[in-house]
Parts: C-alpha cells; sequence; structure tokens
C-alpha cells in the first residue's frame, strides 16, 4: 500500500487540530496555521527558519511559522505587523527534519506549550516548562488514540489524536466516510 503524503498528513493534522481546538469553550484567543511570528533572534537559528545564514549578522527578531498557533486573547501584532512570542500560549508542529531547531526557539522565547506531532510514530510530545537555554524541562509521550490535555491560558482543552492520520492510513471500504458527511478533519467545517 503507498504511503500518504506528508503534505496531506501535515494537513489532515492542523485542519483536525484547528477544528477541535474550534470547538472548545469560548474565551480563548485564534488559533492560525501558517502565520509568520516574530521571536526573539538567536544565532543558531537556521535561515530556514527565518534566523541568519551562516556568518551572517544576528536580527534583532527571527521569524517562525508554525504549522499551529494559539494566540493569547490579547495578543497584539508588533511593529513589523506580526505576533510575538508574547502572545502565544501554544505552538502545534506536524514532525519534520530540522523541527528541533525551531523547538529550541520556542522554549528560549517562552513558549510555554510546544506540542509535535509525528504521523509516522503515531505519537504526540507535549512539551511543557520551557528555559531560557532553549529547551523544554517536560515532555510527555501520548500516542495516537489517547486524548492530549493541553493546559492553555488557565483551562485545559482536549484533543482526539484518533483523529490524526498515519503514512499508511488504510482506506478501506468499511472507514470510507459517506459523501457529504463528517469526514474527521477539521471538525464543525462544512465541506462546500
Amino acid at each position: 500500500m503507498p504511503e500518504v503524503p506528508y503534505d496531506e498528513l501535515r494537513w489532515e493534522v492542523v485542519l483536525s487540530a484547528a477544528g477541535q481546538l474550534g470547538e472548545q469553550p469560548a474565551g480563548h484567543g485564534r488559533v492560525l496555521s501558517g502565520v509568520a511570528l516574530d521571536f526573539p533572534a538567536a544565532s543558531d537559528f537556521p535561515a530556514a527558519s527565518g534566523g541568519p545564514a551562516t556568518g551572517g549578522p544576528v536580527p534583532e527578531q527571527a521569524v517562525l511559522v508554525p504549522d499551529l498557533v494559539v494566540l493569547a486573547r490579547d495578543a497584539v501584532r508588533g511593529g513589523r505587523g506580526r505576533f510575538g512570542a508574547a502572545g502565544v500560549e501554544a505552538v502545534l508542529e506536524v514532525a519534520r527534519p530540522g523541527l528541533a531547531e525551531a523547538g529550541r526557539g520556542y522554549a528560549r522565547s517562552g513558549v510555554p506549550l510546544y506540542v509535535v506531532v509525528d504521523p509516522a510514530a503515531a505519537v504526540c510530545v507535549v512539551h511543557t516548562a520551557p528555559a531560557p537555554e532553549g529547551v523544554y524541562r517536560e515532555a510527555e509521550r501520548v500516542p495516537f488514540g489517547d486524548d492530549l490535555f493541553l493546559p492553555l491560558g488557565g483551562r485545559t482543552v482536549v484533543l482526539r489524536t484518533d483523529l490524526f492520520p498515519t503514512p499508511s492510513a488504510d482506506p478501506s471500504p468499511t472507514a470510507s466516510p459517506t459523501p457529504g458527511t463528517d469526514h474527521g478533519v477539521g471538525r464543525g467545517i462544512v465541506d462546500g
């Protein structure tokens, strides 16, 4: 059976998580995907993450573009028109090469919750307790099928991981959705 392409897996995870976050109790900030955010610069951010190229000057701010970000209700755009680390409650990324550098940037910037979803391993890793040296002091592995309980701004939201895809997702006849029904992706989003 052929494997599901990475971009398809990534978007299925992002749409599922965003839809589920949208269904949680009111009072939270915005949930955005693919939006450039300003973070304090660090000399070891790779050029691909918006940081300096080898030998280049260290910019005042680095730009990171997470797969999904949860902003605090009071988050405001900075002078460059982007949200900054201070307004970020959580970041969710789908595992890919080079992601460790971004994780260090999130930790250095004090992002309180960093979730990495790994469809290939069918596991999520929830990182908490960021430290200025660029590490998260706590990490919990949650296998697909178990719910994620995420502390966000004084509340706990729950994400169902059984809705997340894996590379060898089996579109068997019994698992195929009926046309016009919820496909399990982007819960709460109506097909149009």
